[in-house]
């Protein structure tokens, strides 16, 4: 027993040697992975300042440039100085259920931390901002301290498979697969490309409520998805969604779900009006909403 514990916490050493000169701080409790000469993959949140700081375990800090955001993946590639610190290397394998996997952070510049843990799902869904179905997350239970996102997953080998992004519960961890599409992505972000997700600037509630508060009062049950609040500044309320109507289509699409509405929008040209279909009490209404004006 005690050889197999020496060989799991060698091997754990062994791929945090490798992987950890590739990992650094960014701000005071975030943390970023070099993916590229003079470039930090790190979390979205990490750019609510417009110039982060990268700290570096030597101690040494620099400020960096926001070369763009992913606002629907929750990523940010930043431009900095990084020292001549390598890039991480991609392992292009996909980890599956049962793999162990290592997560590797450095919150804030405070130090590294590595820990070990077990993928418990490899394809994982998630709800993520805005109802927007986040698809092909790993699951895992390297647990992770505080700071910890935007840092980087690794296989036995110290290679890149996920960036952590979102703590569940259970103290489980989703990260971001590091796969072809994490890749083009980057290559966005690169050029400069910011994508933030487009909004109608509505609470919804789901089909299922909506339903039963329309039985309640009297009307007939559709399927839609119930305006609970509205922004008055906002695309839908500058189109004439109000509190309480019930949206059954868009762009021509039925709205049985929440991520219905995501997938219409996330494939909406903003520069086009939307198509948006209602029922506001027992009528049933057409409406176009702007994005740009």
């Amino acid at each position: 027993m005690t050889n197999i514990l020496e060989q799991i916490g060698a091997q754990v050493r062994a791929a945090a040697d490798a992987a950890a000169p590739s990992v650094v701080g960014v701000g005071r409790g975030t943390s970023g992975v070099v993916v590229a000469d003079g470039r930090v993959l790190t979390a979205a949140h990490a750019t609510r300042r417009p110039q982060p700081t990268i700290r570096f375990a030597d101690g040494a800090s620099t400020a960096a440039e926001v070369l763009g955001v992913d606002g629907r993946a929750g990523v940010a590639l930043l431009a900095a100085d990084t020292h001549g610190l390598p890039a991480i290397t991609w392992s292009g394998v996909a980890p599956r259920l049962g793999d162990a996997v290592i997560a590797i952070a450095n919150p804030g510049g405070r130090g590294i931390r590595a820990s070990l843990g077990f993928v418990t799902a490899a394809r994982r869904s998630l709800r993520g901002a805005h109802g927007r179905p986040v698809e092909g997350l790993i699951e895992h239970g390297a647990p992770l301290p505080r700071g910890s996102s935007g840092a980087p997953l690794v296989d036995h080998a110290g290679q890149l498979v996920g960036i952590n992004a979102i703590r569940a519960d259970g103290g489980l961890i989703l990260a971001l697969p590091a796969d072809a599409d994490l890749r083009e992505r980057l290559d966005a972000l690169a050029r400069g490309e910011t994508t933030s997700p487009l909004l109608l600037g509505v609470a919804i509630a789901p089909p299922r409520m909506a339903r039963r508060m329309r039985e309640s009062v009297g009307l007939e049950a559709r399927d839609g998805l119930l305006v609970r609040e509205v922004d008055a500044e906002g695309p839908a309320g500058g189109a004439g969604v109000r509190r309480g109507d019930l949206l059954v289509s868009a762009a021509g699409e039925p709205l049985n779900g929440i991520r219905s509405l995501a997938s219409v929008l996330d494939a909406h040209d903003p520069a086009d009006p939307l198509p948006l279909t209602l029922v506001r009490g027992a009528e049933e209404l057409a409406l176009e909403v702007e994005f740009t004006r």
